[in-house]
């Protein structure tokens, strides 16, 4: 009922454990707490908050406008609906070094299992589009030190997220993931990689988990968590696809009311009342209230 009842330190022990263990980690991403909910229901291991996502759902694009109080605030919301740890996409840290420090412990308070900054200029833009720019070596590894010496409890998960390899190729890739690494980052998200052997390029170089962004319409090929796993990936994010199939649903909805004039022939579709009050786990609330739950949904009739 409500919250989890998993404290966000335990949720993060529990995350390096399976970290340790090798096993690919399958992390959908949440477009709103419900859908965080129901990512833990299907039995995955984790929940991912895009910042594209976030964005989105502010009615913005993905070009750094959102605020670290947005993006805490709404991360807060997600990772509390489960047992399940929770990373977020923290962009390039709003701001420099110190900011960096303030967005860590900000985002610890949040109940956050871990985060990945980047090491694009600021402001960012979407990491599958064209025009991108990466900061200096030096600037890169001064994001992630802050971040790592910020951090109160040593099982956050500090990320570190190189665009890179749009820009000048998979060798600098390599090399980055590497420094990135000697500056105290805990895993390395290479983005935009172009095939499967690049992100095997990527796990020979690094000591340390390994991150695969399957997100649909991007520069990459979106391969099985049998592929990923058999190169030595450690997590996959499924960043924005709940949010693009909501979406498209959606659109589908609008346009049956303006062609149909009623859903009636979109009902088979849905999410049923009733399953969406047991995901909600509504029976629980009337030990507080008998008058809250004190009915029967029948799966069987469209509700």
């Amino acid at each position: 009922m409500l919250y989890s009842n998993v404290t966000p330190a335990d949720k993060r022990a529990a995350f390096r454990a399976d970290l340790a263990s090798g096993r690919l980690l399958r992390f959908p991403g949440a477009f709103n707490p419900l859908s965080a909910r129901l990512i833990a229901a299907k039995g995955f291991e984790g929940v991912y908050v895009s910042g594209a996502v976030l964005s989105a759902d502010l009615g913005l694009p993905d070009i750094g406008l959102t605020t670290l109080t947005e993006v805490a605030g709404r991360s807060q919301q997600i990772a509390r609906m489960s047992d399940l740890p929770t990373i977020v996409d923290a962009d390039t840290g709003f701001g420099e070094p110190m900011n960096v420090a303030r967005t860590i412990q900000s985002l610890e308070d949040a109940g956050l299992a871990g985060m990945h900054i980047e090491d694009q200029v600021n402001p960012k833009r979407c990491g599958h589009l064209d025009g991108k720019q990466v900061v200096d070596e030096s600037t890169a590894a001064k994001r992630i030190r802050a971040a790592v010496d910020a951090r109160r409890d040593p099982n956050f998960l500090v990320m570190a997220r190189t665009d890179i390899r749009a820009v000048d190729g998979l060798a600098a890739a390599v090399d980055r993931a590497k420094m990135l690494v000697d500056a105290g980052a805990d895993a390395i998200f290479p983005e935009a990689m172009a095939s499967l052997a690049e992100f095997a390029a990527i796990r020979a170089a690094v000591d340390v988990p390994v991150l695969a962004n399957m997100t649909e319409f991007g520069k990459g090929e979106l391969y099985t968590t049998a592929q990923l796993a058999d190169v030595g990936m450690n997590i996959v994010i499924f960043p924005v696809s709940l949010l693009r199939l909501a979406m498209g649903a959606a659109e589908r909805g609008l346009d049956t009311i303006e062609a149909e004039g009623s859903l009636t022939s979109l009902l088979p579709e849905m999410q049923h009342r009733a399953k969406l009050y047991e995901l909600l786990d509504y029976e629980s609330y009337s030990h507080f209230d008998s008058g809250v739950f004190n009915f029967t949904l029948n799966p069987d009739v469209a509700s």
